[in-house]
């Protein structure tokens, strides 16, 4: 199952002529030294509407959507709210405008109940006794159809579930406007049909949705409008039944043809690159896998279910349990006393500014982290020769902006992690772990990705870890889908029935 399968509610959906934007920005504009993330942006967003926001991955959606949220305040412009010219010095001023945000990483603190996180930080809340919280929370949860019981801990519920805590505490504190960024991404598929379900009966409530998503199916099934940034700017909104396909989104929102698949031609297997054998313990049990030169192997399932304790194992990070990992044909503790910096593993990971990269340092530095052994001669270290070679990766990858010395927190998150593919390609591995490769990147980017770690086969095996279900589709050679710690099938991609099997597994369903 996937988004594209979503069948939006019949209602009316035309605008009405006499309706009044409940938030404008006009000319707003924002700099961050000589770099204008967003020059002259003009929107309104309207009651009762999802707005999808679409734009490369460095386009300034997050710049705008922060500056709404409070987080930062115009250089240029104003932000009116009911009609009226605001500015926000905080999230909190945000907050009480009626304006809130869902990030992707949830804030939320895992041994309190729903109700006690839903009421954190409110006024009063200390004196309400819990019976009292969970009563007022579970009505609020009623009235907007969505399925959470107040009671529960929050270490004890799915993702989704803890999404729906974070929209709770957002209805709670009376938002009328509610900003979500790349929301699906560690959902299955019935928990974003859910999540869908319930963005719908919020407009039907008058409620506004500001929808931020690199998935374009979501897109063309959720939005009532799409707005397209592009350098800084809006280059214009559409409607969605006006779109023709999905690559047509695509190709209005980069400004070219973009494929949205990859060839995936089959490879020759060559020798065991990875081979994990019965791995009982880390929260894993009785795993039991292997990867081969010249293949893909993605790994699935909701986040939590196991997938961040076998990367750790795998990558050295963990010592996993004596003779159940192998990588190139030796004993995981052998493997990584021995390890060459080239023609060996590399790492791509989930983190790609805390831990594939140094935050405040510069592309040169960053590719000399895990590379400096090749630009080494003797006790001295050839900066000028790994000067030349950033330069080299940079126009191959088309980095941007194209400047050796750009610090890699100055980088979107797309270019940054073709930085980091870069680097670790550099190294000619023979096993790649790649962890969320594309998450939050836009299609363009996207695709570079596929492309270089399909070419990669040739000289590698791939270990893929994957929350995008149509990625590991497109990629991957076997999809094990992972659910508590287990690994509960591993399907062929070959066969036309896996795709329907995903989605059951990865809620735990057997077949």
């Amino acid at each position: 199952m996937t988004t594209s399968a979503f069948v939006r509610p019949a209602r009316v959906r035309p605008l009405p002529e006499d309706a009044a934007p409940v938030v404008s920005l006009k000319g707003v504009t924002k700099r961050f030294g000589k770099v204008v993330a967003n020059d002259g942006i003009s929107l309104d967003i309207y009651p009762g509407r999802i707005k999808a926001l679409l734009g490369e991955n460095g386009a300034g959606k997050s710049t705008m959507m922060s500056m709404l949220a409070g987080r930062y305040q115009p250089d240029e412009g104003t932000i009116e709210v009911d009609g009226v010219p605001v500015k926000f010095s905080s999230s909190k001023d945000a907050i009480a405008a009626g304006i809130g945000m869902v990030y992707q990483h949830f804030m939320l603190v895992d041994s309190m109940t729903v109700a006690e996180n839903v009421l954190l930080g409110q006024e009063g809340a200390f004196f309400i006794n819990p019976k009292e919280m969970e009563s007022r929370v579970n009505e609020l949860a009623r009235s907007y159809g969505l399925d959470v019981d107040a009671s529960d801990y929050i270490c004890d519920l799915s993702m989704g579930e803890r999404q729906l805590v974070e929209i709770l505490k957002l209805l709670y504190r009376e938002s009328r406007i509610l900003i979500f960024d790349e929301p699906t991404a560690v959902l299955t598929p019935e928990e974003t049909n859910r999540l869908f379900e319930a963005l719908w009966r919020m407009t039907e409530q008058g409620k506004s949705i500001i929808f931020i998503s690199h998935k374009l199916e979501e897109v063309i099934a959720l939005a009532d409008e799409i707005a397209i940034l592009r350098r800084g700017r809006i280059e214009g909104e559409l409607d969605p039944s006006a779109i023709e396909s999905k690559a047509d989104l695509a190709s209005r929102m980069v400004g070219k043809e973009v494929l949205l698949e990859v060839n995936r031609q089959p490879m020759d297997l060559g020798s065991l690159v990875l081979e994990v054998r019965n791995l009982t313990g880390l929260g894993l049990t009785d795993v039991d896998f292997s990867v081969r030169r010249g293949e893909i192997v993605a790994v699935v399932g909701v986040a939590g279910n196991g997938q961040k304790e076998l990367v750790e194992a795998v990558t050295g990070l963990v010592k996993p349990p004596l003779d159940t990992v192998f990588i190139m044909g030796q004993p995981w503790r052998k493997f990584f006393a021995e390890s060459t910096w080239n023609r060996s593993m590399c790492y791509i990971p989930e983190d790609r500014l805390g831990l594939a990269t140094l935050r405040n340092q510069n592309l040169v530095d960053n590719l000399l982290l895990t590379t400096r052994k090749g630009f080494a001669r003797g006790m001295w270290l050839d900066k000028k020769r790994a000067e030349r070679h950033t330069v080299k990766l940079i126009e191959k990858f088309n980095i941007r902006p194209g400047r050796i010395h750009a610090l890699a927190w100055q980088l979107s998150g797309g270019n940054l992690q073709k930085a980091v593919l870069a680097r670790e390609l550099y190294r000619e591995p023979r096993f790649i772990v790649a962890e969320q490769p594309t998450q939050g990147l836009d299609v363009s980017a996207t695709e570079e990705v596929w492309s270089r770690l399909l070419e990669a086969r040739k000289m590698a095996g791939v270990l893929l870890v994957t929350g995008d279900l149509n990625e590991a589709l497109q990629l991957a050679d076997r999809i094990a889908v992972m659910y508590r710690g287990r690994i509960l099938g591993m399907l062929p991609t070959s066969e036309a029935e896996t795709a329907s099997r995903i989605g059951p597994l990865m809620a735990g369903v057997l077949d």
